[in-house]
């Protein structure tokens, strides 16, 4: 069944599986030779985050769940959970969606930012939520025989229809 979980709770304790911070000051600056540093937030700020490393190549997610979290499809790219780091953690909402996946958004603006697969080391997170450049392009569309009847694909990416 699934149901809205608050980052403080007890049962959202995978939360603490992330480096959360407040000391914004650890990451200001130009990230040192050699690492890669791409930050993002929420709409209205109170959630960012940092995710050190290239960016996979994201993929476009047209699932029925996807499109209804969204809005149309998601767009994400997948990263390892050491990664990441987010700032302003207590204003993370997690939706369980389902026995495997729990979704986070800001419970101030209800920006959907994280994809969470319950049990893995990695999680993936909005590709709108960062900030540019990003340097990576969209590798696949998945789910491409649940996607909305509204608009086609025509993008020449390849598409899977799983």
């Amino acid at each position: 069944m699934a149901r809205g979980v608050k980052s403080g709770d007890s049962s959202a304790s995978l939360l603490s599986e992330l480096r959360l911070s407040s000391d914004k000051a650890r990451f200001a600056g130009t990230p040192t030779k050699g690492h890669v540093m791409h930050r993002g937030a929420c709409l209205c700020g109170a959630i960012t985050f940092e995710v050190t490393g290239a960016l996979p190549p994201p993929d476009a997610c047209h699932c029925s769940q996807c499109r209804k979290q969204s809005g149309h499809f998601w767009a994400s790219t997948d990263v390892p959970r050491a990664a990441v780091t987010i700032h302003g953690a207590d204003k993370v909402t997690w939706f369980r969606s389902s026995e495997k996946v729990r979704r986070g958004f800001c419970s101030t603006c209800g920006s959907v930012l994280f994809w969470d697969p319950i049990h893995r080391d990695w999680m993936g997170i909005a590709m709108g939520a960062f900030d540019s450049p990003t340097h990576v392009r969209l590798a696949k569309h998945i789910f491409v025989a649940s996607k909305g009847d509204y608009y086609e694909l025509g993008d020449g990416v390849p598409q899977h229809e799983r």
